[in-house]
């Protein structure tokens, strides 16, 4: 039977795109046996599960998204490529909908070979004889630590029959990392559209907040919006913050009410085929732009821009943090919320109590997306197709030193970019943040 006519009732991803990641690992560690697990499910409460999510490294390598699964790629001139899945299971299916099975999976996601979950505790410690090195995630779940050190521990039981056991494990998430961090079609793709998707989300949000609804109320509407375009889930919990609350920068309550006239700050982005967007906007409630909210937005929108046009090809990634604070810095000075020189401010750091995080991160699988962004204590420098939030932000507190009309305005503007050859591209541009363009909506 061919692909194409396989009875497969779940939307699948590019597999080609997953198998040639395998291989380019396989070619990248040289010797040695590499496992790798998906997550577990979990429990919510009683026998109810959280919707299942399955590992962000697992998943780009094999595009495979059901629980219970480890693969394994034995290494070296000849690589196998190994499944081990839940086995068919047409009762099951009933209760919990399709399965692949072994067999299916093998011929669906470009797999060498597959076998039942059950095989893994027979057929691994097999791999491993006279295997050197073993890469898997260390120190990401203890039971699988376990697991491994008793697998290593049963061949090491067999050395009077000449079988050599591995001497080292190596963690290959190391190497994932790097690999993740450069973009291919696929996820740019991918990532474009859970950006528009997530821009439309949020425009909607700033032309339904309206006085007397509650914080959740306009997060049913982003919600709603992602999963009208597809998007089934939110690619983390979102921040939906009104008047003082958009001060607390992880808020999570989404239970107040809105007020006009008051500020309200959204960071929230959806999950597409499993990667992640990540946008943040902040606008007045069914109104204008106060004097002062005006005031320390056009400060953050100036700084965000000025972020955006230092990230290109062989810039650290650290820079455009450092140009966010001296932009924000300044602004800070000319409102006489900090006092003293720019050089000043910079090196006390008085600006921290109104600008106390990073400008921004990696994005993709996860909204905080692995790779390294120092080496060597070097900050790791931009290359064409890496992926990154720009998200400055100044949030002002009640405090002696700071004027009573400053009071409660927390503000960040947030957008996805992708680093091209040349510069950047911003993959969330559809999402409006100039004051005209948010008024226009707010006001409406």
């Amino acid at each position: 039977m061919k692909r194409e006519q396989l009875p497969i009732p779940v939307t699948l991803p590019n597999v080609n795109a997953h198998a040639k990641r395998r291989a380019r690992l396989a070619k990248s560690l040289g010797e040695g046996l590499m496992l790798l697990p998906t997550s577990p499910e979990r429990t919510r409460n009683a026998d109810s599960h959280y919707d299942y999510r399955w590992d962000s490294y697992f998943y780009y390598l094999t595009g495979f998204r059901e629980p219970e699964a480890v693969i394994a790629i034995t290494l070296g001139k000849k690589p196998r490529h190994i499944l081990f899945c839940r086995d068919k299971d047409m009762e099951r299916e009933i209760w919990d909908g399709f399965r692949f099975g072994p067999a299916m999976a093998k011929e669906i996601f470009s797999f060498d070979e597959a076998y039942s979950i059950t095989e893994l505790e027979r057929l691994i410690p097999s791999l491993m004889a006279n295997c050197d090195v073993v890469h898997t995630p260390l120190g990401a779940d203890a039971e699988w630590d376990q697991t491994i050190s008793r697998w290593i521990n049963s061949v090491r039981a067999k050395v009077r029959t000449g079988i050599t056991a591995p001497v080292e494990l190596r963690d290959v998430r190391h190497a994932v990392n790097a690999m993740r961090l450069i973009k291919d079609d696929v996820e740019i793709d991918i990532m474009a559209r859970a950006g528009k998707i997530s821009s439309d989300a949020h425009i909607r949000a700033m032309k339904t907040a309206k006085p007397g609804m509650f914080e959740y109320q306009i997060e049913g509407e982003i919600l709603h919006e992602f999963m009208r375009k597809g998007a089934r889930q939110a690619a983390y919990g979102s921040i939906v913050a009104a008047g003082s609350n958009a001060c607390v920068l992880h808020y999570r309550e989404n239970s107040a009410p809105l007020k006009k006239g008051d500020l309200m700050l959204i960071d929230a982005g959806c999950e597409l085929e499993s990667y992640a967007a990540d946008i943040t906007r902040t606008f007045p409630i069914a109104a204008k732009f106060s004097g002062p909210q005006r005031d320390i937005y056009e400060l953050v929108l100036e700084s965000q821009l000025a972020c955006i046009n230092a990230l290109k090809p062989g810039v650290p990634f650290h820079k455009y943090h450092e140009v966010a604070v001296q932009v924000l810095a300044q602004g800070l000075i000319d409102l006489k919320l900090c006092k003293g020189s720019l050089d000043k401010v910079i090196a006390t750091e008085s600006y921290r109590q109104f600008y106390m995080h990073r400008a921004g991160h990696w994005l993709g699988l996860d909204v905080h997306d692995a790779g390294d962004y120092m080496q060597q204590g070097k900050s790791v420098k931009l290359e064409a197709r890496m992926v990154l939030t720009v998200e400055p932000g100044l949030y002002i507190r009640p405090a002696d030193n700071v004027p009573k009309h400053f009071w409660d305005i927390g503000i960040r503007i947030e957008d996805d970019v992708l680093i091209t050859q040349t510069g950047n591209t911003v993959l969330t541009t559809s999402c409006p943040k100039s004051v005209n363009d948010i008024e226009a909506l707010t006001a409406g």
